[in-house]
């Protein structure tokens, strides 16, 4: 089947899981728990969700310069996202997983892709390559963005 192709905005291990497609943007300050992996902001629409395991679509990130800490303690918690798609990069989110790679911790693989796709991965297994390819088994052939 084919797939979307994102943009790789930080190369890591490919990965696959459940898509969790946020419906809001989120702070990963204070927003999601690094030791649970979870979304900790009680205001947010997708609160106590897990995101450690899944595909995390971003819709947008809500800005703290905490955020890279944040996603680097989750990867070293082992609570990271199988993989993240972002609707735009977010260079201080993104240093959290050049910095944990370089710390020698496994990190997944973020890429960008139009939030107009987004929803056609909510609640599927989803897998996205190394080299951003983003695939669903069930969602059937798509051309390539």
């Amino acid at each position: 089947m084919s797939g979307l192709r994102g943009e790789v905005l930080v190369p890591g291990a490919g990965g696959a899981g459940e898509a969790l497609v946020l419906t809001a943007p989120i702070s990963f300050w204070g927003g999601v728990d690094p030791k649970t992996g979870r979304i900790a902001d009680v205001r947010h629409p997708q609160h106590g969700a897990r995101i450690a395991g899944r595909v995390l679509f971003l819709p947008g990130t809500i800005g703290s310069s905490s955020a890279s800490a944040v996603l680097m303690e989750l990867a070293h918690n082992g609570n990271a996202p199988a993989a993240l798609v972002l609707h735009e990069p977010d260079a201080i989110l993104l240093l959290g997983l050049i910095v944990a790679r370089e710390m020698g911790w496994p990190t997944p693989v973020a890429a960008r892709l139009d939030r107009q796709h987004f929803a056609d991965f909510a609640g599927r297994r989803v897998k996205v390559s190394a080299e951003g390819e983003i695939t669903s088994p069930d969602r059937g052939s798509q051309d390539a963005a």
